[in-house]
C-alpha cells in the first residue's frame, strides 16, 4: 500500500472541485483562438494546447491506469503529454490532437473519473488522494495559464466569479509595522491533520528559531518604486553576486512588467492593458534576486520558510515547542478559508491592497499570508528529515536544491489547496509568477 495521505473523503466534494477545476481549465482558453493556443516558443511557458492534454493524460494516468490498470483512452496519449518524458523545447512540435479531440480526450477522461465517484459515501483512501492530486495538479496549472496569459499579453482572462465589491486598505504600510516573533523550539512541516498532504511538506520535525521581527504586510509597489527609483537596479552593492549577473544578463531596469512614461508616471501592463501602478497593492513579478537586492537595499532580509511558517501557525495559549499539535493549519486557526479572508481563486482578477482583508490575520497579526502574491522565503528548496517520494516521484526530489521555496499563494491560486505548510519553489530567476514578498528586520 503507497504511503499517502488526505481526509478528504467526500465523493459529493471530489466531483465538485473535479468539475470546477475543469471549469477553469476551459473558461482560460475559450476566447483564444488556435494560434494563441500554441503561443510563442518560450522557455517560461508551455503550448496551452499541449498543457490542457497533459492535465487530463495526468489524471487518466493516476487515477484509470494506476489504481484501476485501465487502457489508455488514447494509444499516443504517453507519447504526447507525458512532460518528465517529453523536453520542454519539443512540444510545440508535437502531432498535437485538434481543439476538439483534445476537449474530447479531457471529457472523456472526466467522465470516467465522475463515475468512479458515484454510489458510495465514503472513498477508499487511495481513490481520494489521487482524484485530489489531480484536482491540484490542475489548480496549479491554471494558474499557470494565467500567468502564461499574462506574459504573452493576452486580454484579462473570462472568468466566472462571485460578485463582490473591491476591498478598500487600512493605512499605509511601513517597514516600522512590524511584529515579533518570540521564537524557539518549532515543529517545521505538515502534522497529518491537514487535509491533503504533498510529499515536501512531510512531516513535522523540530527547529530551533530566534526571535525575529517580520513585517506586518507584503512589500508593496510603492516601496519598491523607491528601490527603483534610488537606482537600485544600478548598484551591485544591493545584488548578491548570481543576481548581479541575472541583471545584467537580462538588462533589468526595474520589475518586468513596469514602464515610466515621459510624463515621469510609471504603469505596470495587467494582461493586455497599461495601467498605473498600484502603490497600496504588492509588488508582483518579482524574482527572487530582485526581493534580496531591495532586502539590502532597505537594511531588511528575507525570512526563512521556517520563521514564516511559525509566523502563521502560532496560536495564542500554546507552546508551539510542546508538539506539532500546537500548529494551526491556517493563519487564523483551524477552519477552513472562507469569504472576505483572503484573495485567491480569481476573486478580484488581481492583486489588492496589502493592508485589506483584516479577517485573515494570523493570530500574530500579520496580514494576507496566504493570498493575494506568493512570497520569496530566503529559503533553498530540500528535503525534510526522512523524506521519501510519494507516487508520484517526480514533483519534488528532482528539484531539491535548485530552487528558492515561496509561501503562500496568489490572488490565482485555489483556496481549497492553500495551507499554512503548503511550500512551492522556482528558479531564482523567475519573473513571470504572481511572486512577492515581505521583509524581515535583521538579527540584532
Amino acid at each position: 500500500m503507497e504511503d499517502v495521505h488526505t481526509t478528504l473523503r467526500d465523493p459529493a466534494l471530489l466531483r465538485d472541485w473535479l468539475q470546477d477545476a475543469r471549469q477553469r481549465t476551459l473558461e482560460l482558453i475559450s476566447d483564444l483562438d488556435d494560434q494563441q493556443l500554441m503561443g510563442p516558443r518560450l522557455e517560461i511557458v508551455n503550448p496551452l494546447l499541449w498543457e490542457i492534454g497533459h492535465v487530463a493524460w495526468f489524471q487518466e494516468k493516476w487515477v484509470l491506469r494506476h489504481l484501476y490498470k485501465r487502457r489508455p483512452i488514447r494509444s499516443d496519449a504517453d507519447a504526447l503529454y507525458d512532460s518528465i518524458a517529453i523536453p520542454h523545447d519539443v512540444r510545440w512540435d508535437l502531432p498535437l490532437p485538434s481543439r476538439r479531440d483534445t476537449l474530447a480526450y479531457m471529457a472523456a477522461v472526466q467522465e470516467e473519473i465522475l463515475s468512479l465517484l458515484s454510489g458510495t459515501e465514503d472513498l477508499p483512501e487511495q481513490l481520494a488522494y489521487f482524484v485530489l492530486y489531480g484536482i491540484y495538479h490542475e489548480d496549479m496549472h491554471t494558474e499557470a495559464f494565467t500567468y502564461g496569459r499574462q506574459t504573452l499579453q493576452y486580454p484579462t482572462p473570462p472568468i466566472t466569479r462571485p460578485q463582490a465589491s473591491h476591498p478598500a486598505g487600512e493605512g499605509t504600510p511601513s517597514h516600522s509595522d512590524e511584529v515579533t516573533i518570540e521564537g524557539g523550539r518549532f515543529f517545521l512541516g505538515a502534522t497529518g491533520r491537514e487535509p491533503f498532504v504533498f510529499d515536501n511538506e512531510k512531516w513535522a520535525h523540530p527547529v530551533e528559531i530566534k526571535p525575529f521581527r517580520i513585517d506586518r504586510y507584503a512589500v508593496t509597489q510603492g516601496q519598491f518604486l523607491e528601490f527603483v527609483e534610488a537606482g537600485g537596479y544600478h548598484n551591485p552593492d544591493f545584488w548578491t553576486e548570481e543576481g548581479w549577473g541575472w541583471r545584467r544578463q537580462a538588462e533589468a531596469e526595474h520589475p518586468v512588467y513596469w514602464k515610466k512614461e515621459a510624463n515621469g508616471r510609471w504603469l505596470r501592463r495587467h494582461f493586455d492593458r497599461w495601467i498605473p501602478l498600484e502603490a497600496e497593492h504588492p509588488v508582483i513579478h518579482v524574482n527572487w534576486y530582485e526581493a534580496s537586492a531591495y532586502c539590502r537595499w532597505a537594511g531588511r532580509r528575507l525570512p526563512s520558510e521556517a520563521e514564516w511558517e511559525l509566523a502563521a501557525c502560532l496560536q495564542p495559549g500554546t507552546d508551539p515547542a510542546s508538539s506539532s499539535e500546537a500548529k494551526a493549519l491556517y493563519p487564523w486557526g483551524n477552519q477552513p478559508p472562507a469569504a472576505g479572508q483572503l484573495n485567491t481563486d480569481w476573486l478580484w482578477l488581481n492583486t489588492i491592497p496589502v493592508t485589506a482583508l483584516a479577517r485573515g490575520d494570523s493570530r500574530t497579526g500579520l496580514r494576507q499570508l496566504l493570498g493575494n502574491v506568493w512570497e520569496w522565503t530566503d529559503s533553498v528548496f530540500g528535503p525534510y528529515p526522512g523524506f521519501t517520494p510519494d507516487p508520484y516521484k517526480e514533483y519534488s526530489e528532482p528539484w531539491f536544491y535548485t530552487r528558492r521555496v515561496l509561501r503562500g499563494g496568489s490572488w490565482a491560486t485555489r483556496s481549497r489547496m492553500l495551507r499554512n505548510s503548503l511550500r512551492n519553489y522556482f528558479t531564482p530567476e523567475r519573473r513571470d509568477v504572481f511572486a512577492g514578498f515581505r521583509t524581515c528586520a535583521l538579527d540584532q
